[in-house]
């Protein structure tokens, strides 16, 4: 007689949940204007300060950046570990906490911006990209980052005419465009019925106020290994990535709407204060820490010295340099 084997029904498949979002408008703030990734973007960091790295470069936008979270969702290291390099990355020049007080009279409250780069900038360019411009109260509050500006496309100067007939019409910026891919990244390169067929898609992006280089850094973005398909592969971004589209005029707000203020903090301890006042993104107390250490429990593993590794950090990308 057979025996039948039962077997408990299949699990369902685990899924991670996701992360935690800071309100609309808040949380991880990444600068514009980055180069793609790469695969070496935090090889001179150290392991832990790159590891925390890329961890934080794969969270989306508006993700929370609080200590507490991240060590949450970071398996390998505790609050005071992520917190140290949390300092240490914005010694590296790749991060800037940000306060902003949005409310006016006794309604006022604080909230907090991360800013991201996962390319190294110096304390003069973040002073810069961070300096609060005032806002007069005539326009809407805006947010703090600038976007970048659409740069004028040349268009092409048509050859004088040899021949009684109309020379040939100029091609549109978005098909000089999408004609440009290939040469930035062979994998994507597009026929000339291609460009044809996609050129109403790209005039999409470029009435949205970006230009030629925007276009081609997000379509290039993260390329697989090896694309099938470039005019499908390039004809699903333009669908799926395509920018918000910003107004054109400012909207008068409300009577009695309040005026941003924003404020950089340190990234060690909070400590609010102008861009300038806090270069490596850290006060003063916190760039020159007291002499003396607390000693740690016999058997304990003790973190390692916020100042020696930030040393160490400043002399890897001079070097990288």
């Amino acid at each position: 007689m057979a025996v039948e084997h039962l077997s408990p029904a299949l699990p369902a498949s685990a899924v991670s949940p996701p992360y935690p979002m800071a309100h609309p408008g808040y949380g991880k703030r990444s600068v514009p204007d980055q180069p793609a990734p790469r695969a070496d973007d935090f090889d001179l960091l150290p392991f832990r300060e790159r590891y925390v790295a890329a961890f934080i470069e794969r969270l989306p936008e508006g993700a929370t950046m609080g200590v507490k979270c991240l060590a949450k969702q970071i398996p390998l290291y505790g609050q005071q570990a992520v917190a140290s390099a949390l300092t240490a990355l914005s010694v590296a020049g790749h991060l800037r906490r940000v306060r902003c007080a949005v409310g006016g009279g006794d309604q006022v409250r604080w909230v907090f911006q991360t800013y991201w780069s996962r390319t190294s900038h110096d304390n003069e360019w973040w002073t810069n990209h961070l300096a609060p411009e005032p806002v007069p109260a005539h326009e809407p509050v805006r947010e703090p980052v600038r976007e970048p500006a659409p740069e004028p496309v040349r268009e092409a100067v048509p050859a004088p005419r040899t021949e009684s007939r109309a020379a040939a019409p100029a091609p549109s910026p978005a098909y000089l465009a999408l004609a440009g891919i290939g040469r930035a990244d062979a994998r994507l390169a597009l026929s000339a019925a291609d460009c044809t067929a996609l050129e109403a898609l790209a005039e999409c992006w470029f009435a949205r106020g970006v230009d030629a280089d925007y276009l081609t850094r997000a379509l290039t973005a993260g390329l697989p290994a090896h694309v099938d398909s470039p005019v499908g592969f390039v004809r699903r971004r333009l669908h799926d990535k395509i920018p918000p589209a910003l107004p054109t005029t400012p909207t008068p707000p409300p009577t009695g709407t309040p005026v941003r203020r924003v404020m950089m903090e340190c990234t060690e301890c909070g400590t609010p204060g102008r861009p300038e006042a806090l270069p490596d993104g850290l006060c003063h107390p916190c760039r020159q820490p007291e002499t003396t250490t607390t000693n740690t429990q016999a058997g304990s593993p003790a973190e390692p010295d916020v100042t020696q590794l930030v040393a160490g950090l400043r002399g890897l990308l001079a070097g990288g340099r």
